[in-house]
This record gives C-alpha cells, sequence and structure tokens, in this order.
C-alpha cells in the first residue's frame, strides 16, 4: 500500500439502495442533492461519490439531465472531487449506467469489480413504504444478482478510463475482486495508482470484521505493492468503528448517507456533513491528517476538475 500520511474522505451522498421511505434525510431532488454534497465537503470530504434520484418519487434515476441540475453546482461551490456512479442501480441497463459518466466526463467514477448477489431483501417488511417501488426494490435482491460483468467492466474501462481520462474507484465486495483488478492492470487497460476502494458488510459481500480487513489488505499488498492506496468502508452499524481500523494502517475512508443512514446507535444521521464531521473528529483524535482536494488528486492522478463536463 502506498504511504501518504493523509487520509482521503469520501462522501457517497445519496446512493440507490436506501430509500425515501428510510430516512427523512437522505437527499433525493437535484437541490438536496447539491446541498447536502457541498455541505460534505465543506465538513472535510474531498471526493463526493454522486447517484441521480427521480425528484418525484425518489427512486434512482439514470437521466444525465438530472445529473447537470447538481453537477455544475457543486463544482462552482466546492473544490472537491466528483465521483459519478457507474453501478447505478438495480434494473439500470448497461447503457443506463455509462450514460450519466459519459455525458459529465468526471475526474472518477466507481466501478464495480464483479458480479454478485447483493441483498437488503431483509428490509422488505421493516417499514412503511410510502412508495411501492421500494418495497419491490428490496424484494428484487433475493432474486436478482448485481451484473458486473467482464464486458462491462472492460466497456468503462475503454470509454471512461482511456476515453475520457477518468479514474476509478475501484468497488471491491471480496477478495476475488482484487484480483480482476489485477487482471485488468496485467492487460494494461488501467495503470497505477489504484484506488481500491474495500466495501465490508454488504448480504452476498465480504462480511464486516477485523480478520477480513487484514486479510483484504494483505492480498491486495501482495498484488499492487505500492501501486494502490486502500480505502473502506463498512455498511450499516460497524461504519465508524471499521473506518477507525483502516485509517490506523494508512488508508483512506468512505461515510455517507448511500452507506449508513445512522450517525449512532439508533439515532438517525441528519445529513452527510454530521457523518463527515464524526469521522473527522475521529480522524483528528488518532492525530491523520485529511486530505485536500487538491492532496487526493496528486494521490490519485486525476485530470483535474477544468477537464470535466460540467
Amino acid at each position: 500500500m502506498r504511504k501518504t500520511g493523509k487520509a482521503i474522505i469520501t462522501c457517497a451522498v445519496t446512493g440507490s439502495i436506501h430509500t425515501p421511505s428510510m430516512s427523512p434525510h437522505l437527499p433525493v431532488t437535484p437541490n438536496e442533492i447539491a446541498e447536502q454534497a457541498i455541505a460534505a465537503a465543506e465538513a472535510g470530504a474531498s471526493i463526493l461519490h454522486l447517484h441521480a434520484r427521480d425528484p418525484i418519487d425518489g427512486r434512482p434515476s439514470p437521466d444525465p439531465e438530472l445529473y447537470m441540475q447538481f453537477l455544475p453546482r457543486i463544482k462552482q461551490s466546492t473544490d472537491a472531487v466528483v465521483n459519478i456512479t457507474t453501478g447505478g442501480a438495480p434494473g439500470f441497463s448497461e447503457d443506463d449506467r455509462m450514460a450519466g459518466p459519459l455525458r459529465a466526463s468526471p475526474e472518477m467514477t466507481s466501478l464495480n469489480m464483479g458480479s454478485m448477489n447483493f441483498g437488503f431483501f431483509g428490509l422488505a417488511d421493516k417499514f412503511d413504504w410510502k412508495h411501492d417501488w421500494e418495497r419491490e426494490l428490496m424484494l428484487g435482491s433475493k432474486k436478482f444478482p448485481a451484473n458486473h460483468n467482464f464486458a462491462l467492466i472492460e466497456r468503462i474501462m475503454v470509454e471512461l478510463g482511456q476515453g475520457h481520462g477518468t479514474r476509478f474507484e475501484y468497488e471491491c465486495y471480496d477478495i476475488g475482486h482484487l484480483y480482476t483488478v489485477k487482471h485488468f492492470a496485467d492487460m494494461g487497460l488501467i495503470q497505477a495508482p489504484f484506488l481500491i476502494q474495500g466495501i465490508f458488510g454488504i448480504l452476498g459481500g465480504i462480511g464486516a470484521d477485523l480478520e477480513n480487513f487484514m486479510m483484504f489488505k494483505q492480498t491486495a499488498d501482495r498484488l499492487f505493492g505500492d501501486d494502490y492506496l486502500l480505502s473502506c468502508f463498512a455498511v450499516g452499524r460497524p461504519q465508524m468503528k471499521f473506518l477507525a481500523q483502516c485509517a490506523l494502517v494508512g488508508g483512506s475512508v468512505r461515510v455517507g448517507l448511500e452507506d449508513s443512514l445512522f450517525i449512532g446507535k439508533g439515532e438517525l444521521a441528519t445529513s452527510n456533513a454530521q457523518q463527515v464531521l464524526k469521522l473527522r473528529t475521529i480522524l483528528d483524535a488518532l492525530d491523520i491528517e485529511v486530505a485536500t482536494p487538491s492532496d487526493a488528486r496528486e494521490m490519485l492522478g486525476l485530470k483535474g476538475a477544468d477537464a470535466v463536463g460540467f
């Protein structure tokens, strides 16, 4: 792992799995997404990971025009790196998933590194749903796996990476996904430094415990040596303690309402910025310096905010 002496904070602002019925604080409209993203950047997030939603009912949307309703405002108001999803949401076609990133040509996108079972169906009967699509989304995860096949991964690397100079947050939900990153690196389709985002605690992926985290890091060290930066997060309750252990070994960290709706046990976070500020308090207590957007661009070799399409 490349030692930088600084931790990049990524904030995943809204995502596509949590829904409006789960929290009144989840940003849905372009204005809400912009406001919460800007506040998260002001709180210390150097990278903003973004999805779009239908402003009427909050369902995930691939519409590039919705992205263009909040991306320019975020760029004008912050120096943060914008990172757009290519994972999209269940039910999106491959073209849907590419539409927003190809329109915006961002500095970064996420890139899921393998098809998998991605289960959140256990939430289906735990809420009084405002919209029919919410429960359907939950139940669908029991039947339909998340599709991130080799052909799609390669397409994203070629069209966005080579075509737009976009770099990637390599989302790895299990140990095998690290080997997929290595495969494409050996092909020459992607170049170091690699931002490896370890994602722990999804049903169908690697569990959120210390032993799994250390095995994940040791495998990445063996595969990539000093050619990668480690970042990680855990979904739900283990979020903050997991982030602390990643930061302690020199890694970067990710928070946000995409990954957890809570700020403490049984207490909903009122904003993304609240989670960023709590994480900053933890990092400050550990004497870990937080990377600025300028630091993040240098650490990751990004093309710069002046080279995006918004």
